[in-house]
């Protein structure tokens, strides 16, 4: 059926996702591809979550040019390079690259600027909305949920601009949020925070459960370098207390191009050159996140490449911001905005300069590749939030190399709905602990992470699937939270269809085997190859690159 909406502005439609996130763009063209009516609810002007509005290229594992988790994301990352070319002045020989990295920066193959992605995702949406199957809800954000029993009924949610509120009816929800929210707004059962060692015999867990021990957010920021000019911000406010500002387990202030290495935390120097700017760098800031490099485009079209900042010194650990009040959340959310403008003006004004000279002054902050007048992300980046409490969890011991000894891969799952592949990777928490980042086997997503243990017509579409704090640092990044989506998407089209609730498909060994092959079919891998080239890196479990650190 088509969206429905009544005289009073009210929507029906056969399944809400609440969040605009990579992982509800995909549970949404998951679903719309299998016949549902979607209403799509995002609170920013932007849709893509961590991969625009939060500003963070894509981070995926080593293979992602040759083996990707489906079909669906390969089109999306093909889109992309896809719009450079056609839309795009790239030089001929950029142009005619298989593998287009159209920043060359070194955390990835596919570093682009965040604004190129919307326009795409957009576009993969747009079809949809003509049709009157879909409904995008921008700028709107989820206010009541009406239940009843184990069901949501419907949501209201409120139109940040216009201060309305609109009735959402449908027969499943998604919740797509950066942190969980509709599972607090619907009293869906969940935790937040770190689990203790004690409940879930994790190797890295703490001796005490923490729900306020949470990973530091980043706010990102887009800049290029301008040699000669000057435009160096207003100081920021704090910016006195900042740059002086120290975990105990770090080496020195976090302002600085000195700061604790990710895995062994020895002293690590990052500084924003190495050498010439235009020679990739293993240590360097400058490659890590080049989203632009101007020589892949014809002379002049770029002034200077353009980089985003998504680095540990920007880390914000003082103060928790999922769990806490309203009013607690927003002064965090601040001083993480100011922190990050901090760091820029230390780079500006004070920091070492890689040909012994002080500050980089034509260092310009470029909003306009974030749709943003201040050069900051629209919002920030969350690397953890709610988790539900669902029928299977994730633990270290089924994904960890070092929890898993004598395993030479992940505990396979027999509901296995995707694959993804990462570091268990934990940047410093509120509580000044230092970084966890640990091997760990390319993995499945099984179906009992995706089902709450109470509520019947609710999922989760991103990092708020049924893992811990510790296995949420390896199933956060871009390519696992697509195929979260997905398999979600897919399976609300999948039990609507046969009209039972969705933990009935996985109760069912029938029926979940008709799924997994329903998916086989859209062209998404259930399980790793487990031959040829990856034989020996599954065998031993795998490190990524230095250069590829989240």
């Amino acid at each position: 059926m088509d969206v429905m909406r009544d005289a009073e502005g009210g929507t029906k439609a056969d399944l809400a996702v609440i969040g605009g996130g990579l992982g509800g763009i995909s549970a949404t063209l998951a679903a719309l591809r299998q016949g549902l009516s979607v209403v799509l609810v995002e609170e920013l002007g932007w849709l893509g979550g961590q991969l625009t509005a939060q500003g963070v290229p894509p981070d995926e594992h080593p293979w992602i040019e040759h083996l990707h988790a489906s079909q669906s994301y390969a089109q999306l990352r093909h889109a992309i390079r896809d719009y450079y070319r056609t839309h795009l002045p790239l030089t001929p020989e950029a142009a005619g690259r298989f593998i287009l990295n159209p920043g060359q920066g070194n955390v990835g193959t596919l570093c682009h600027e965040p604004w190129v992605a919307v326009k795409v995702i957009d576009a993969l949406l747009a079809p949809w909305e003509a049709r009157g199957r879909l409904r995008v809800l921008r700028l709107h954000r989820a206010q009541t949920a009406h239940t009843t029993g184990d069901c949501i009924d419907a949501l209201t949610v409120r139109d940040i601009d216009a201060a309305r509120s609109i009735t959402l009816e449908a027969k499943l929800f998604i919740d797509a949020t950066e942190t969980g929210d509709l599972l607090e707004t619907a009293g869906v059962e969940h935790v937040f925070g770190a689990e203790a060692q004690a409940d879930t015999g994790e190797l890295h867990a703490l001796p005490v459960a923490d729900p306020y021990d949470q990973q530091a957010i980043t706010w990102c920021f887009a800049m290029d370098y301008r040699p000669g000019e000057h435009h160096v911000i207003d100081k920021p406010e704090g910016y006195e207390r900042f740059r002086t500002l120290q975990l105990a387990c770090w080496p020195g202030p976090q302002y600085s191009w000195v700061l604790s290495d990710f895995v062994t935390h020895e002293p690590r120097e990052r500084p924003l050159f190495a050498g010439d700017t235009d020679e990739p760098s293993l240590y360097d800031l400058w490659h890590a996140r080049r989203i632009a490099w101007r020589r892949n485009f014809a002379a002049g079209a770029y002034a200077s490449d353009i980089v985003l900042a998504n680095w540990p010194q920007m880390d914000y650990w003082e103060k928790p911001v999922v769990g806490v009040s309203a009013a607690d959340a927003a002064q965090a959310l601040e001083e993480s905005r100011q922190f990050s403008l901090g760091f820029f003006y230390w780079m500006q004004t004070e920091a070492p300069r890689h040909d012994g000279g002080q500050g980089y002054p034509g260092l310009k902050l470029r909003g306009d590749v974030l749709g943003t007048a201040d050069g900051l992300a629209m919002q920030a980046y969350y690397r953890e939030g709610r988790r539900i409490r669902a029928e299977f969890t994730v633990l270290e011991q089924h994904i960890g190399v070092a929890a898993r000894p004598g395993a030479d891969g992940a505990e396979p799952f027999f509901d296995s709905v995707g694959i993804g592949a990462y570091r268990i990777d934990l940047h410093p928490s509120t509580r000044g602990r230092n970084t966890v980042d640990i091997d760990s086997f390319p993995f499945q997503i099984p179906l009992g992470a995706l089902l709450p243990q109470r509520m019947d017509n609710l999922l989760p579409a991103c990092k708020n699937l049924g893992t811990t704090r510790i296995t949420n640092g390896a199933y956060r990044e871009h390519a696992t939270e697509w195929s979260i989506g997905e398999a979600v998407g897919s399976l609300a089209a999948f039990a609507l269809a046969r009209q039972l609730p969705p933990r009935a498909v996985r109760a069912d060994r029938g029926l979940l085997q008709d799924f997994q092959q329903s998916l086989r079919n859209q062209g998404v891998l259930l399980a790793w190859p487990r031959f040829g080239a990856l034989t020996p890196t599954l065998r031993t479990g795998y490190r990524f690159d230095a250069r590829c650190q989240g």
